[in-house]
């Protein structure tokens, strides 16, 4: 049988977990505090970060945080509106490394989030945990199957960031006040994020469906750890905000 078929399917399968994980821990709980997770499921939380995306989670909410601080002017990390659509869509990667090397802006935008000993034994370590991920995928799949899963899984993560925020400041619905969109489509792709419009009304939103007919697939996976009293979310009363000058960002 071809290794493309299940390689394709279990790199799609890992891609999944990976923005599952990154709408969850990275953007929802630790960049805007809309959900806190309980030690137990936080340390898991932060081992399939390692393995599964090699992101230092300080430099991700820095670069997230100063994003919603300078949305779409010249300071925005990463605005297609400024850079242009294909630049972000295909190198955000790059742009999101070079802000997160800038230890000065790191420190800046995560006060809150002091480096501990697991990030400096382990955590920090980047290309470590990806290859540790990888690693786990050979033992287990075989070594063709496991690296071209790895790969697919790799282009499916970097496109799928890429239009967040390509597509997510260009394109689609704009019920509020500001330049980010809301595409469906892009949502069901990338755990709920492609409700981008909807993000930057209400940051702080543990749910990112605000609208009729909108749904955020990465809001059932909360829901179900909250169920299991795995999770916390924030209280906060709101409502959707229709002017730019009452923008919630961190």
């Amino acid at each position: 049988m071809s290794i493309l078929f299940p390689a394709l399917i279990i790199g799609v399968v890992i891609s999944q977990v990976a923005f599952f994980i990154t709408t969850i821990y990275l953007h929802r709980a630790l960049s805007h505090k809309a959900l806190v997770l309980n030690r137990q499921i936080r340390f898991v939380f932060r081992v399939l970060t390692w393995m599964a995306t090699g992101i230092r989670p300080r430099q991700w909410v820095a670069v997230h945080r100063k994003h919603h601080a300078y949305t779409d002017t010249k300071d925005d990390p990463h605005s297609p509106i400024v850079l242009g659509y294909w630049k972000v869509q295909l190198a955000n990667a790059w742009l999101y490394r070079k802000v997160a090397r800038n230890s000065a802006t790191v420190d800046k935008y995560t006060k809150d989030l002091p480096r501990d000993k697991w990030d400096k034994y382990l955590f920090d370590h980047a290309l470590l945990g990806l290859g540790v991920g990888i690693g786990i995928l050979v033992l287990v799949f075989g070594w063709e199957v496991g690296l071209l899963a790895a790969y697919i899984h790799t282009v499916l993560y970097l496109l799928g960031g890429g239009a967040i925020n390509a597509i997510g400041h260009k394109w689609g619905k704009r019920p509020f006040d500001n330049l980010a969109t809301n595409n469906q489509w892009l949502a069901w792709l990338v755990a709920g994020e492609g409700l981008h419009n909807n993000h930057h009304a209400i940051a702080t939103a543990s749910k990112l469906s605000l609208n009729p007919g909108e749904i955020d697939p990465g809001w059932w996976v909360i829901k179900l750890l909250h169920s299991a009293k795995l999770i916390s979310l924030r209280e906060i009363k709101f409502t959707p905000v229709l002017s730019s000058s009452d923008y919630s960002s961190e």
